[in-house]
């Protein structure tokens, strides 16, 4: 009987010797999943926020322009060219007119989605770029009014206001996974 109580004694003193290493090996295990994840997710999201193109004058839900679908075309010849994974994976716009017709010609030439959301409905659009093509670029397509709203939603920063004769403005909305975004603003005229 004490012989069995020994071997009781010697095994019960091994195994909180144990425990240390399985933890040990547990986290290691954990940390290098970890890593794997953020080197396989993609880090860096890209938006483009502009504002429609030039609308024609005295109609309630207006079509472009002649200035206006010159500029359209001029927004597939800027994003079109694009190196092979580098281009836009999607664009928003609002559903308004001016801004499907500003986009329109680039969807179709790019061939990627266009989500249409409600005009003045600025945390859904963000939402919704955010989620839909996290690690990605996407083209956002607001108006005078949101534009202001919308850089400063995904960045922070608060652009100048944008005034009704403007419709020349880039903004590139930089935002890694891990610290803060950038903003960089471009005419494109």
């Amino acid at each position: 009987m004490t012989e069995i109580n020994r071997k009781d004694h010697a095994e019960l003193k091994r195994r909180p010797l144990l425990a240390p290493i399985w933890l040990g090996v547990i986290a290691a295990v954990a940390v290098l999943l970890g890593v794997l994840w953020g080197l396989s997710a993609p880090s860096v999201s890209t938006y483009y926020v502009i504002r429609h193109a030039e609308a024609e004058a005295g109609v309630e839900d207006p079509p472009l322009s002649r200035m206006g679908e010159a500029r359209a075309q001029h927004l597939v010849t800027l994003f079109a060219g694009a190196e092979p994974g580098m281009g836009l994976v999607g664009i928003l716009v609002t559903d308004l007119r001016r801004t499907q017709e500003t986009a329109r010609p680039l969807a179709n030439r790019l061939g990627v989605p266009v989500v249409a959301l409600p005009a003045g409905d600025v945390e859904a659009t963000v939402k919704r770029a955010r989620e839909d093509f996290a690690g990605g670029r996407v083209l956002i397509v607001g108006h005078s009014n949101t534009v202001p709203d919308l850089v400063k939603a995904l960045s922070g920063t608060r652009p100048r206001a944008i005034g009704e004769g403007e419709h020349d403005r880039l903004y590139i909305v930089t935002r890694p996974r891990f610290g803060p975004a950038s903003v960089a603003e471009l005419s494109l005229d």
